[in-house]
């Protein structure tokens, strides 16, 4: 997976134009329940932070791709949950840990709104805190507020991550 994200930050630095659509998707999947177990993607939207600083990259774009790309993984996550309540039990990974669903629901239910916060800078809870909140109910428009606000906090830190790592080395270069 390593090699993959390395050839894809590659591809970002030679075809700069791609860096936006490239971030959304890779959030997107972050994001996403059950693919985010696939596609763990955080290193590689900080790679690409770190190449932000380090050519003539505009922030914004790549900070708004990650931040939707976030939010619409959990805005889908969110929906299959409300949709499929009973039948996602049932399905991997959740059908080898049973446990897992009412974990996340006491979770929720400690938490409330805020749960969302915690879980989009947790990485087992990323993708599974939108998913139990659809299947237990968080109301709609709450979550949403939850969910916006805090894709653009997590896309923000993971993007400016990179970008002090790549303004820290190049620092550190310089002084040898």
């Amino acid at each position: 997976m390593a090699d993959a994200f390395h050839g894809l930050t590659e591809f970002v630095r030679e075809h700069q134009a791609w860096a936006a659509p490239i971030v959304l998707i890779l959030a997107f999947c972050e994001s996403l329940a059950f693919i985010s177990l696939l596609v763990p993607a955080w290193g590689a939207l900080v790679a690409i932070g770190a190449l932000v600083a380090a050519s003539d990259l505009s922030i914004w774009p790549v900070l708004i791709a990650g931040a939707v790309g976030a939010a619409l993984g959990d805005w889908l996550s969110y929906w299959f949950g409300f949709k499929y309540k009973d039948r996602v039990a049932q399905m991997w990974p959740l059908s080898k840990y049973p446990n897992l669903l009412p974990r996340g629901e006491a979770f929720i239910q400690k938490w409330g709104v805020p749960s969302i916060f915690i879980g989009r800078f947790s990485g087992p809870l990323r993708a599974s805190v939108p998913l139990v909140a659809g299947i237990f109910e968080m109301p709609y428009w709450r979550f949403q507020l939850a969910n916006f606000t805090s894709a653009f906090v997590w896309a923000g830190v993971l993007i400016m991550c990179g970008d002090a790592l790549s303004v820290a080395t190049e620092w550190a270069l310089k002084l040898k």
